[in-house]
C-alpha cells in the first residue's frame, strides 16, 4: 500500500532493516573510511591536556548549529556575552537561551549516561525535558501531530509527515528502538551503522510534541559515547546538516516513501567523516593557537601562566571574574591592571557594553567561526 503523508505511519517498519543494508559494499566501504576519521578524531581529544576546555567550546557550536536547524537563531556576540555571564543568561534572547538549553541537555545526558551505561527511555525523555523546559514525557495518545513545510520553504504549510499515534503504539515503537541500539548480540552491526539506522527511527517515531530534531541529534553522540567510539560528546554534526539540510530531509523523507536507506546511510556516514576531520582541524589550530599565545603571554605579562591561557581558550568573551578565579585574586584595582596588560598585549580585546566590559579572544573567535 502506497504511504499517505497525512495519515499516522503506524506501518513503520521495526527495526533492522533488511540485511542488505549491512551488507551493502558502498556502505561498508564508507562505514571503513567514516570509522578511522572519527577514532583519529577522538585520539585528537584525548591528547590534549585538558579535553573538557575543548570540548565546552565545540559543545557550544553544535548546541547552536542544532537549534539553528530547527531554525532557531542567536548571534555568536549574544551567545558568547550568556556564556560569559550567569546574569546576561537569565536575561538572554529566547534563541540564545535555546541554544543554552541544548547544552545543558547534553551534558546532563553525558552523566546520566555514565551513571546507567545504556540508552534507556528514561534518558531520553530527560534530555527532551532539559531541551524544551517542560515535565511533560511522550506525546499523548490521541495529539494530533503532523509535519509541515516550513514558513520559508515551497509549499509552506503543506503536510510532508504524519507520524504514528495510538494507544501504546509511540512506546511500542521506542522499545524496538531501544532493543536495537542495546542488544548487540541480537543486532550485532557496527555501532556507527547503527547510529544511522536509529537517527532515521528516531526522527520517524517522533515521541514528543517538539523538541524531536534536537533530542536525536544529542541521542546520536551519546549513542557514540556509550558503544565506546567517542570518549565525550565532541562530534559537530550540526555544521554539516545545516551545509546540507535539503538532503538531510530529503534522504528522511525517502526512507519513509520508498524504504531508500543506502543513501541516507551513506549521507550519515559522510556527515561523521567530514565532521570527525573538521573537529581534527578545530583542535589542531586551537591548540597550535593557545601554544603560540602562552609564549607571546610569557614573555610580555610576568603573571601569565598555562592556567590563565586556558582560561582565555576556553570561551571566546571572557569577564575579570575569569582571571579571578585562576588566580585567586579579588582585588577589583589589581584585575584591572592585569587586564589591561592582556589588552596591551594583544592577548584579548574589550568590549563595553553599559557598565560591563567583555574581553574578547579574537584568535579563538576566528578559528570557531572560520
Amino acid at each position: 500500500m502506497a504511504y499517505d503523508r497525512k495519515e499516522p505511519y503506524n506501518d513503520l517498519p521495526l527495526l533492522p532493516p533488511s540485511p542488505d543494508v549491512e551488507n551493502d559494499p558502498y556502505i561498508l566501504r564508507k562505514l571503513v573510511s567514516a570509522s578511522r576519521a572519527l577514532a583519529a578524531m577522538d585520539g585528537h581529544v584525548l591528547r590534549l591536556p585538558n579535553p573538557y576546555m575543548l570540548v565546552n567550546t565545540i559543545a557550544l557550536q553544535e548546541a547552536k548549529a542544532s537549534t539553528a536547524i530547527e531554525n532557531i537563531f542567536t548571534t555568536e556576540d549574544e551567545l558568547y556575552k550568556a556564556v560569559s555571564d550567569t546574569v546576561r543568561e537569565e536575561r538572554a534572547n529566547v534563541g540564545t537561551k535555546e541554544v543554552l538549553k541544548y547544552r545543558e541537555a547534553l551534558w546532563e545526558g553525558h552523566r546520566r549516561l555514565q551513571e546507567d551505561q545504556t540508552i534507556t527511555q528514561n534518558l531520553i525523555t530527560g534530555i527532551f525535558q532539559q531541551i524544551k523546559n517542560t515535565a511533560s514525557g511522550i506525546r499523548s495518545p490521541q495529539a494530533q501531530i503532523i509535519i509541515k513545510q516550513g514558513q520559508s520553504e515551497f509549499r509552506t504549510g503543506e503536510v510532508v509527515y504524519t507520524p504514528p499515534r495510538g494507544e501504546g503504539v509511540v512506546e511500542r515503537f521506542l522499545e524496538n528502538l531501544l532493543e536495537y541500539l542495546n542488544d548487540d548480540e541480537q543486532y550485532p552491526a557496527d555501532p556507527l551503522l547503527k547510529m544511522c539506522v536509529a537517527h532515521y527511527q528516531f526522527e520517524a517515531i517522533h515521541p514528543f510534541a517538539d523538541g524531536n530534531g534536537r533530542t536525536g541529534r544529542i541521542l546520536n553522540l551519546l549513542y557514540l559515547v556509550n558503544k565506546g567510539l567517542l570518549s565525550k560528546p565532541v562530534l559537530y554534526l550540526s555544521k554539516y546538516i545545516i551545509a546540507n539540510k535539503d538532503e538531510y530531509y530529503y534522504n528522511l523523507s525517502a526512507i519513509t516513501q520508498r524504504s531508500a536507506w543506502k543513501q541516507w546511510i551513506l549521507y550519515m556516514l559522510d556527515a561523521v567523516e567530514q565532521t570527525s576531520l573538521y573537529t581534527n582541524r578545530l583542535i589542531g589550530e586551537t591548540v597550535q593557537q593557545m601554544e603560540a599565545t602562552l609564549a607571546h603571554g610569557k614573555k610580555h605579562i610576568k603573571w601569565y601562566n598555562k592556567d590563565v591561557n586556558e582560561a582565555l581558550f576556553s570561551q571566546p568573551y571572557s569577564r575579570m571574574k575569569t582571571l579571578a578565579n585562576v588566580l585567586d585574586r579579588t582585588s577589583r584595582t589589581t584585575l584591572t591592571k592585569y587586564m589591561d596588560e592582556l589588552v596591551r598585549a594583544k592577548i584579548v580585546m574589550p568590549k563595553k557594553e553599559g557598565t560591563e566590559v567583555y574581553y574578547i579572544n579574537e584568535d579563538l573567535i576566528r578559528i570557531l567561526e572560520g
